[in-house]
């Protein structure tokens, strides 16, 4: 039985997290060009933040996913192999994933504040103090990496006799498991981006009784749209991860190999649905705004008009006279 349920996990990780990890990656790259390419995005600060985490959202494909992938079809860790590596790859995954987390809840508590009465409120939601907490907000989290490189090293194994890299601080790792893993970029995000988008829903649907300009209505409509489906998207994929997580980092399941077995099976199962919360943004706001598909289609034929439109280099033969 154990055989079965170890293939059937690494078979998940190998096609369904391979899979994710190619269209997530084209999914940030076209939702980071056109929230670039889109001036009524780079004048709003919510649509920045989702530039932001759109961007992070690669970084965290890149850095967090693509390792497990590469074991999961190669069985080759570089991590375990390079001590540069190991650390500088520990903490640029938590650095995107912070950012990641914490540019979706400013992006629910900008729309809640967007779309309130008050003008007081309301002036809180200008780019220039989008770019202010976005460069405050990555350099936290770079600080906060800082243990990782000191923590995190290559550790030789007496029992298999193989290098894993790992952290050698046993607090630090009661820190990470319990604190940053199910706290912080756990539980913490889902339920602050939970509330405020649902303020930020009840804000919107009062929008039509309210002297509002009506592009900036259509814009407010068309962003919460779009954030309040994602934190739904949030929950469902990174809840059911951060619950096993905490099962089985509380509880000492160890002398059971059946029920390690199929801890794991279900591990890999909620890993994939966990990076699919990174891997679908773009795909989520195709589906959900028809003003964004139009948008997307505006900036697909503006590149390639522009692109048909290269100039050319001539070059003029001068013919001797006879």
């Amino acid at each position: 039985m154990a055989i079965p349920l170890t293939v059937i996990g690494q078979e998940i990780v190998r096609y369904c997290g391979t899979s994710t990890f190619a269209v997530g990656i084209l999914g940030g790259v076209l939702n980071t060009l056109e929230f670039f390419s889109l001036r009524t995005f780079r004048e709003s600060s919510c649509a920045f933040y989702l530039t932001i985490m759109a961007f992070s959202n690669i970084g965290c494909l890149g850095f967090s996913f693509s390792p497990l992938i590469m074991v999961a079809l190669i069985n080759i860790d570089v991590s375990n192999t390079s001590l540069f590596y190991c650390k500088f790859r520990r903490c640029m995954s938590q650095a995107f994933l912070g950012i990641s987390m914490t540019c979706l809840c400013l992006a629910t508590i900008d729309q809640y504040f967007a779309t309130c009465a008050y003008p007081r409120w309301q002036r809180l939601c200008n780019i220039k103090l989008a770019h202010r907490l976005v460069i405050i907000t990555a350099l936290i989290w770079i600080l906060h990496g800082i243990p990782y490189l000191m923590y995190f090293n290559l550790v030789l194994s007496s029992t298999t006799n193989t290098t894993t890299c790992t952290s050698t601080s046993s607090t630090f790792n009661y820190y990470r498991n319990y604190i940053f893993t199910i706290g912080i970029i756990g539980y913490l995000p889902i339920v602050i981006a939970g509330l405020f988008s649902l303020l930020a829903y009840r804000n919107i649907q009062q929008l039509a009784y309210r002297i509002v300009p009506l592009i900036r209505r259509d814009l407010d409509k068309q962003l919460t749209t779009m954030v309040l489906m994602q934190v739904l998207v949030c929950v469902f994929t990174l809840t059911p991860y951060t619950t096993i997580n905490a099962v089985v980092t509380s509880i000492n399941l160890t002398n059971d190999p059946i029920t390690q077995m199929k801890l794991q099976l279900v591990l890999n199962i909620t890993l994939v649905m966990y990076y699919l919360y990174f891997a679908s943004p773009f795909y989520l706001y195709l589906c959900v705004s028809e003003r964004f598909r139009r948008q997307f289609i505006h900036v697909l034929s503006k590149i390639f008009i522009n692109f048909c439109k290269r100039p050319t280099i001539r070059v003029n033969q001068v013919i001797p006279e006879p």
